[in-house]
């Protein structure tokens, strides 16, 4: 369904957090104008800068819950306290509209799109090494100490769940994985 030509193609990047996916995510987006970033919803607080419907649909838990209830997301996990979810409605409105999407989800996510839509580009994002990963985290000072060390509990399982995924990419060069990140979407467009 979604692999045919001249269909909307899915596209999905996984990493723990930290390891760069977002940045890499508002990379691809800049060089290729045929991606579209796939908004997700959460019940996190909005950051400076961030727009409601262009960074995420912010949600409240309520909307959430209600959401989950009426089987309105393809996926949806609470993480660190927040819920963040994929709504079903914007993947049938790209493939309805032949637009190729973007994901920046978490592991978990990521493998539930995969198996609700087969034909999805699955790349894992990878650090050289957790101290690589803590010491992003630390710099982006965006958690609280107890936040930090909830996502670094998390980073040996979705390290084990990168395998899973069809590609995987270093970012030990934020320029080198972007150039890698490219080719391997270019490859798949083009299929």
């Amino acid at each position: 369904m979604n692999g045919e030509a001249g269909r909307g193609k899915l596209i999905v990047l996984s990493a723990p957090s930290g390891s760069g996916k977002t940045t890499i995510a508002r990379e691809i987006i800049r060089l290729n104008p045929n991606i579209r970033f796939s908004v997700s919803a959460t019940t996190r607080r909005q950051r400076d800068g961030e727009r409601d419907g262009d960074d995420y649909f912010f949600l409240t838990r309520e909307e959430f819950r209600r959401r989950v209830d009426g089987g309105e997301f393809v996926e949806w996990e609470e993480l660190f306290g927040n819920y963040y979810g994929t709504l079903r409605s914007e993947l049938d409105r790209a493939i309805r509209e032949n637009r190729n999407l973007l994901f920046d989800v978490d592991v978990k996510g990521g493998l539930s799109i995969q198996k609700a839509y087969p034909a999805a580009l699955m790349i894992f994002i990878r650090t050289p090494g957790v101290e690589i990963l803590k010491q992003r985290l630390r710099k982006r000072k965006t958690e609280t100490e107890e936040v930090l060390s909830m996502r670094l509990d998390r980073v040996p399982m979705e390290l084990s769940m990168g395998d899973r995924y069809t590609h995987q990419v270093v970012n030990d060069d934020l320029a080198t994985a972007v150039g890698e990140v490219h080719e391997i979407i270019q490859k798949y467009l083009q299929s």
